[in-house]
Formats: structure tokens, C-alpha cells, sequence
């Protein structure tokens, strides 16, 4: 009987119908030995779309990765763009862990030389270029374009952000010169595969990626390194709200 290997893939924000629409992203690429637990924080923000927002969701992350320890999972995804609290999440965990940001830029350098970021609102914009700088991927993007919508746009019902999203593709492969599109949020997952056949070039959905890349590294029997800055958080008696991170 074959074992199934467990990864928790976190949304970040408190949002339910988008930790389902994450979850089944992950699920779809997942290999048949791969269970996903897709999981999300019962407290923090709705939505991630600022530094505060995602200083608020960095210790929902780590709630998350805590428990996930405790359910002996093999890897971690952090299911949000701006991959908050991505380093202090790889000291606290046992096996890898990957952001979806980070997952996806790196996919996209893999089959284009050159690739365009799609993301919801103008100031993350801001921040999807904060990534790429410190990933050193900023060389290879293009550009970078925002649908001018909130991220709860895409779970309203009302289709109107995901027909955004294939507009804003459709002109980024016309104008940018990139040879693949990297979607910036979580939320966009279900459009990757139908928009990679529509424009006839690489879209990519960072979920879909991370399950992947986590999948890989535990092939190989790798980990993050607790050998330097990503050891293990040295003992401390945390107080207040914090006492439940000991």
C-alpha cells in the first residue's frame, strides 16, 4: 500500500472560499502520492493587498506552519503572492517551504527568457517588484500589470476580475515582448491551464508551482538548511497572543 505524502498549502487570509479555490488548484497538479491540506488562519485579514496586511497574516502563517509540524507534513506553501512571512515560516518548519512568488518567477525563467507579471491591485504592483528585486529576478521581468481590482474580486461570482485577467494577458503578450505571464495572486489559480491554451504561451500559477517545487525537494530528500539564519528560532518563552507559537 503506497504512503501518501502530506503538504499543507496555507492561504493566508481568512477567506474560506479562496483557501477551496487554492486547494483545488494544488490538488490538480498534485501526484497521486501527494495528499493537499489546504488550510488557512481562523484570525487575521479578509484579503492581502499591503506591508500591513501581510504583517498582520505573517503569524497566522506561522500558526499554521506550527500546526502542520504537529501533523507531520512533509512541506509547506505559503498561498499569497507576497509570500508573507516566508523566512521566519522556513525557521519554524521541519520540511521546505515555498511562496508562491517565488515559485512562480522561478518556473517562468525556466521556459522564457522574459516574463510579464498580472496581479490585482496597483500597490501590488509595488510589492510583486519588491519580490523581484529581492528574488534577482527583476532583469527578467518585462513588465508588471494590475487588474484594478480587489482580491475578493475573484470570489464574488461575477466572473468580472477573471475576464480582467485575460484582457491584461492578452495585451501583455502583444505588448510586453515576455515569453510566459506569471499571475500574482493566489486567487487567480483556476485561470492558468485555460489561459496557457488560449494565448498559446506558458501562464503560470504560482500554487500550482509551489505544490510542485515542494514535491521535488522531497524527492530528493531535501530541506530547508537549518545550518546558519534558518535554524530552528531559539527557545523563548513568548508571551500574550504569542504563547500559542511556543
Amino acid at each position: 500500500m503506497t504512503v501518501k505524502q502530506l503538504i499543507q498549502v496555507i492561504n493566508p487570509n481568512t477567506s474560506l472560499a479562496m483557501t477551496e479555490t487554492i486547494g483545488e488548484a494544488a490538488r490538480a497538479v498534485a501526484s497521486p502520492t501527494t495528499e493537499i491540506l489546504a488550510v488557512c488562519p481562523s484570525e487575521g485579514v479578509p484579503s492581502i493587498e499591503g506591508h500591513f496586511d501581510e504583517a498582520v497574516a505573517a503569524i497566522g502563517v506561522l500558526e499554521q506552519i506550527k500546526a502542520g509540524r504537529e501533523q507531520n507534513v512533509c512541506g509547506h506553501v505559503i498561498a499569497c503572492f507576497g509570500d508573507p512571512g516566508l523566512l521566519a515560516a522556513r525557521e519554524l518548519a521541519a520540511g521546505p517551504v515555498i511562496g508562491i512568488a517565488e515559485a512562480a518567477m522561478h518556473m517562468a525563467t525556466m521556459v522564457a527568457t522574459r516574463f510579464s507579471i498580472v496581479t490585482t491591485l496597483p500597490r501590488t504592483v509595488i510589492i510583486a517588484r519588491h519580490l523581484l528585486q529581492q528574488y534577482g529576478f527583476e532583469p527578467h521581468c518585462a513588465a508588471l500589470h494590475a487588474i484594478d481590482l480587489p482580491v475578493l474580486a475573484l470570489e464574488d461570482g461575477t466572473g468580472l476580475a477573471q475576464e480582467k485577467v485575460r484582457e491584461r494577458c492578452i495585451r501583455a503578450k502583444k505588448e510586453d515582448g515576455s515569453g510566459a505571464i506569471v499571475l500574482g495572486c493566489g486567487g487567480m489559480a483556476r485561470l492558468a491551464r485555460e489561459l496557457t491554451q488560449e494565448l498559446n504561451m506558458p501562464v503560470i500559477d504560482g500554487v500550482g508551482a509551489a505544490v510542485k517545487m515542494v514535491e521535488s525537494l522531497v524527492a530528493l530528500g531535501l530541506s530547508t538548511s537549518k545550518h546558519g539564519d534558518l535554524d530552528y528560532p531559539l527557545r523563548k518563552n513568548l508571551s500574550g497572543q504569542f504563547k500559542r507559537l511556543n
